[in-house]
């Protein structure tokens, strides 16, 4: 997600994803979430696309993410939203995944609680992925809020 958004610093657990990531011009830092390998106050948004799922504590994530933004800085999740029609069928597949057998699949709510229990104060959020995803064979406009996109964009601030 980082190239074509324009993200140039990307922090990474993997050393075979982050070389792959540096041979396309990201800066990777080598960490995990629940412990930022950077200083107080050092970007103005952190962006966690479909990551979330995946880390340890997500909490612990989100209060890291708090502590390396600047005042007013933004924290930008991509989760695919767990209370939706696509959530569910991502809850069946991890049943008998590789990939996802250890995400934990988040609701926007769950996200926006976790939000406030990490300092941020809610601002926005958008959605998308409408109806049956395996039928949809148009690009689906944004809609503002939560809880009917099946992929859900939340932002919340320092």
């Amino acid at each position: 997600f980082a190239i074509p958004l324009g993200i140039k610093v990307g922090v990474e657990p993997s050393r075979k994803m982050g070389e792959i990531a540096k041979r396309n011009g990201i800066d990777v830092i080598f960490g995990v979430a629940e412990n930022l390998p950077i200083d107080n106050n050092s970007f103005d948004f952190a962006l966690m696309a479909v990551t979330i799922c995946f880390v340890n504590d997500p909490l612990k994530s989100l209060k890291e993410c708090y502590r390396i933004l600047k005042p007013k800085g933004q924290i930008i999740v991509g989760i695919v939203d767990a209370d939706t029609p696509l959530g569910k069928v991502y809850l069946k597949k991890k049943e008998n995944s590789v990939f996802y057998k250890y995400a934990r699949f988040f609701s926007s709510k769950e996200i926006l609680d976790l939000f406030e229990k990490a300092g941020f104060v809610f601002k926005q959020a958008y959605q998308v992925l409408f109806g049956d995803y395996s039928k949809i064979d148009l690009i689906q406009e944004p809609k503002e809020g939560y809880g009917e996109g099946g992929f859900s964009v939340l932002v919340g601030e320092k």
